[in-house]
């Protein structure tokens, strides 16, 4: 399950609900990518956002286990080929400051760090 891989790999996850994953899906059913192992496992995840303007990705999550075998990098490039072809002409990235593999990830994948925007957040409940 989605949440289940969440609360084991995402630093702040919030509160994660399978309510929210429910609640993504109905709004937009294109903006999670799944990826499973051979068993079905959940094992990989990333949230394409797209608000006609920016995307955005965010939710990469890979399973401990299953790292280092392209998994990341695949749901990357399927991520950037669905907001190409809705028009997108720049992605974010939102990243893990402290997960200390991230910005190697993100970098090797093309990214580059912002250095003026920085993230405000604010939790409504």
């Amino acid at each position: 399950m989605v949440v289940a891989l969440w609360a084991e790999i995402v630093v702040d996850s919030f509160h994660d609900r399978a309510d929210d994953v429910r609640r993504l899906l109905v709004r937009d059913p294109d903006a999670l990518l799944v990826a499973e192992d051979e068993g079905g496992r959940v094992v990989g995840t990333l949230i394409v956002g797209w608000d006609g303007w920016r995307g955005k990705l965010y939710r990469m999550a890979v399973a401990t286990a299953a790292r280092r075998k392209g998994i990341a990098a695949a749901l990357v490039a399927e991520g950037e080929r669905r907001l190409a072809t809705a028009g997108c002409r720049r992605i974010s990235a939102v990243v893990v400051r402290d997960d200390d593999a991230a910005p190697a990830f993100w970098r090797s994948a093309g990214y580059v760090p912002d250095p003026v925007a920085k993230r405000f957040v604010k939790n409504l409940e």
